[in-house]
This record gives structure tokens, C-alpha cells and sequence, in this order.
């Protein structure tokens, strides 16, 4: 008589999870967060028909990793039971937490009961007044169902995504910020040699739960509502600092540029040099002043002469001054 093959209970479910596991890290990430007007999803999905982001009712979207067909499942048995609830009794009782429970209880018995468990990775988000109190449920393939604060992260590198997430986030922040923080989150992981990545708009499924939308708060942002979101996101990405660097004092040349200014001194012969300082310090313009200086200097100066005579620091009107700033006239007096 053959013996039956027997594995543990504990080795059933670790192969369970780890086959699971697997397929959802090969799935593209998911991300969900809550900002000032509504629920935010973002995914990547090159795929038209074929939708990762969904709604089950009013105020409650859907979103989900890894295989499409067992999520799909999952996601129109969600419908069916919200309309159903909604009919029976008031739309007010189709709540997100009622059908994130059931999710659970259905994902557990399958992965206790079935031979293969699904994978998949489903979020339950449910928009309300405030973004303090909007609920997000992660559900994970073996029927634990958890409720995040604010954001979650799905796929392969949950990790790495919640860490870039949790440092920005903020609940009052606009749809814009929120669209780039997730773009920047789902592009930041499958780079080569682990930089990040540039997505097509075209590769992208946005969808939101609109806040002050009355009705169903579900829509998604395709094409022409979509490109100007990303645009203006790339625009404040690439908006350089303000320089800051300080301004000269009053007085004082800079040494980046010219200043244009001419500097006039005045020798010991009492002649007027005028000194270009354009494109020159400080510390050039004194070098310059001295070697025009003479070495003996034995005449008056020239705020000093007589009444009568002319300062020799005014020329004429009708002499020009040299280029070396020394005076043509003669050092005598000159009579009135």
C-alpha cells in the first residue's frame, strides 16, 4: 500500500504565500493616496481596455496587482454586492469598509481552502468629507485585510515606494502635487542600474474619487485632462532656485563685472587723473593711482592757491586732458 504524501500545515501555507508573492512583484506598482480634494490612483497600464483602477459604487474605487482575471472576478462580485446592499436598503449603506470585509473572507477561504491561491493585491478606497477621514483598505492575497493612513503602496517594491511617499506627503496637498509625487514614486523603481524612470502619459491609468463631485465621485483623467496635470508637474520640478547671493554694498565695485565708473584723483602737481576703474577692483584702481603718483612732491595743493589764480584741478574749457590724466597747461599762473 502506497504512503500518502504528507507536508505540514505550516510548509502548505508558506508555499502558498510565496507562489503568490511572486506573481504580484511582477506586477507594476499601484499607488493610492488621499490629498485636499478627493482619492488619488495612479498606476502603470499601457493597456486601453484592460483596467487596474476602478469603481464599485458612489464613493468607493477599486484598485489592484497582479493577475487580471482573478482580480476582475473579485471586482465585479464587489459591484454586484454594492448595488445589491444599495437597492435593499439606502446607497448610504454601501460603505468601503463592508466590501473590503467581504474581499477578505473571500480571499481567506480560497487560500485556505483552494489547491492555488489568487494572485492578487486589492485596495478599497472611500472618499468622505475631509481627507483626515477618508478610508483606504489593502487586502492581500491570503485574505488580511489592513487600513493604511493617508497612502499605500502595491506591487514589488512597496517598500521602497511608501519610504518616497511618507517623506512628501501631506493631506492638503493638490491634485497637481499629488499626481507628481505618485508619478515620481511609480517612475522612481525598474530604471536601469536603478535610476529612475521616464513614463509615456500614455502609459499611465489616473483616476480619482472627486470630493466635491455630486453623485458618483468616480473619473478618470485621460488624454487633454491629463497632459496639463503632468506639464505643470514637470514645470515645477524644473523651476531653479533663487539666487540668493548678496548684493555689494553701497561703495563698494564688485569684482564680477565693470562697475563703469571713472574715479578722479589728483596728483601732487595738483593735475586732475582721471582713473577708468571699468572692469578693475579695488585693490587695481589704488595700484594704478600710485604709480601715476611722482616721487618728490614740492607744490601747494591745489584747493589751496590763491584767490586769483585758477586751481589747477579745473581745465579749461578749451584744453582737453591727456590720456595719462596730467594737465597740458603750464604749472604757472594763469592770468585772469
Amino acid at each position: 500500500m502506497a504512503m500518502q504524501f504528507y507536508a505540514s500545515p505550516e510548509q502548505i501555507m508558506r508555499d502558498r504565500s510565496e507562489f503568490a508573492r511572486k506573481m504580484i512583484a511582477r506586477g507594476r506598482n499601484v499607488v493610492v493616496m488621499s490629498y485636499s480634494g478627493g482619492v488619488l490612483f495612479v498606476t502603470e497600464n499601457p493597456s486601453k481596455a484592460l483596467h487596474k483602477v476602478s469603481e464599485i459604487y458612489d464613493r468607493i474605487g477599486f484598485a489592484a496587482v497582479g493577475r487580471y482575471n482573478e482580480f476582475e472576478n473579485l471586482r465585479a462580485a464587489g459591484v454586484r454586492m454594492a448595488d445589491l446592499r444599495g437597492y435593499s436598503y439606502d446607497r448610504r449603506d454601501v460603505t468601503g469598509r463592508a466590501i473590503a470585509t467581504a474581499f477578505a473572507q473571500t480571499l481567506g477561504s480560497i487560500f485556505t481552502v483552494e489547491t492555488k491561491p489568487y494572485e492578487v493585491e486589492i485596495c478599497i478606497a472611500e472618499v468622505t468629507a475631509t481627507p483626515a477621514t477618508d478610508e483606504l483598505y489593502r487586502i492581500t492575497y491570503d485574505g488580511q485585510a489592513q487600513e493604511e493612513q493617508g497612502f499605500l503602496a502595491m506591487g514589488g517594491q512597496t517598500d521602497v515606494l511608501s519610504k518616497l511617499i511618507r517623506e512628501k506627503h501631506t493631506a492638503d496637498m493638490s491634485l497637481t502635487d499629488a499626481v507628481r509625487l505618485a508619478v515620481d514614486a511609480v517612475a522612481s523603481v525598474g530604471g536601469e542600474g536603478g535610476k529612475p524612470r521616464t513614463i509615456d502619459p500614455n502609459q499611465l491609468e489616473v483616476a480619482v474619487l472627486d470630493r466635491a463631485r455630486p453623485g458618483r465621485k468616480f473619473r478618470r483623467i485621460t488624454g487633454a485632462a491629463l497632459t496639463p496635470l503632468l506639464e505643470s508637474a514637470n514645470k515645477a520640478a524644473e523651476t531653479p532656485a533663487v539666487d540668493t547671493a548678496a548684493t555689494p554694498a553701497a561703495g563698494e565695485s564688485s569684482a564680477d563685472g565693470p562697475t563703469g565708473t571713472p574715479t578722479a584723483s589728483t596728483n601732487g602737481n595738483g593735475a586732475a587723473a582721471a582713473t577708468a576703474t571699468a572692469g578693475v577692483t579695488d585693490e587695481a584702481a589704488a595700484e594704478a593711482d600710485v604709480a601715476a603718483a611722482p616721487e618728490s612732491d614740492t607744490s601747494e595743493p591745489a584747493d589751496t592757491a590763491p584767490s586769483g589764480e585758477t586751481p589747477a584741478d579745473e581745465t579749461p574749457s578749451d584744453e582737453t586732458p591727456s590720456d595719462d590724466g596730467d594737465d597740458e597747461s603750464a604749472s604757472g599762473d594763469a592770468q585772469s
